[in-house]
């Protein structure tokens, strides 16, 4: 059970909860891909994807100074190529634009989304110290600071810059000690079971599991002290409102 009485810091994670929503970002794309009418399967869609992420895990595509536009540009020609590739997508008039396209759709639907979340932020970060934690491609000050969100947090543990990977509990040790609080009066608040509930839980964190759109891959008795379905729920959990 969530005791906000408890909390004296928070821990965000990033990507699929501030970013989307709690909607895993394969729907945010796949959704996308839908709209502009990609002629390829979710099952064809999904082995792209799979393919770009560990391709990206695995070589330096992405920049420092890449903002969220230019990362989704790269994942999304990644996926593309690959598609073409494999046969699973031919060339056409169309082709060319799809990544464009996409990107765009995409990128317009952060902007709006943090546009909103903002104010929810400031008031959080009015009264705790707030850190955020993230597996990320080694450029996410570089996409905080387009979205504007650089000031809501007291510090950064970013998985490609400290080499420690979500699941692993180490990064939310860090995260727990840049706080410099007990893991007890700290709630961490993300979007997967697996990769922020259960290592934060092994932190002594509170959590809060902003639980959204998946790929179904969390377990069915996979719980959290707060589950929530909106990111603008956290007015109600933090009494805000």
């Amino acid at each position: 059970m969530f005791d906000l009485n408890r909390v004296k810091g928070i821990i965000f994670d990033y990507g699929g909860t501030i970013d989307s929503n709690g909607k895993h970002w394969a729907e945010v794309l796949w959704d996308s891909y839908q709209e502009h009418k990609v002629p390829v399967t979710k099952d064809q869609f999904r082995e792209a994807y799979v393919y770009g992420e560990r391709y990206l895990a695995k070589n330096y595509v992405i920049e420092p100074h890449d903002n969220f536009y230019i990362l989704l540009k790269k994942k999304v020609d990644l996926q593309i190529n690959y598609l073409i590739d494999n046969g699973l997508l031919l060339v056409g008039d169309k082709t060319d634009a799809y990544s464009l396209a996409i990107s765009n759709q995409c990128y317009t639907f952060v902007q709006d989304l943090i546009s909103k979340e903002k104010p929810l932020l400031g008031a959080l970060k009015s009264r705790f110290p707030m850190v955020l934690v993230s597996n990320f491609y080694g450029n996410v000050q570089a996409v905080l600071s387009d979205f504007g969100l650089l000031e809501y947090f007291d510090d950064i543990i970013e998985s490609a810059v400290v080499g420690v990977r979500k699941p692993d509990p180490a990064i939310f040790g860090l995260g727990v000690e840049k706080l410099g609080l007990p893991g007890d009066s700290v709630v961490v608040i993300g979007d997967s079971y697996t990769k922020d509930i259960v290592p934060a839980e092994r932190n002594g964190c509170q959590t809060i599991w902003l639980k959204g759109p998946g790929w179904g891959d969390d377990d069915e008795d996979a719980t959290a002290d707060l589950i929530i379905t909106d990111f603008m729920e956290l007015k109600t959990a933090f009494q805000l409102i």
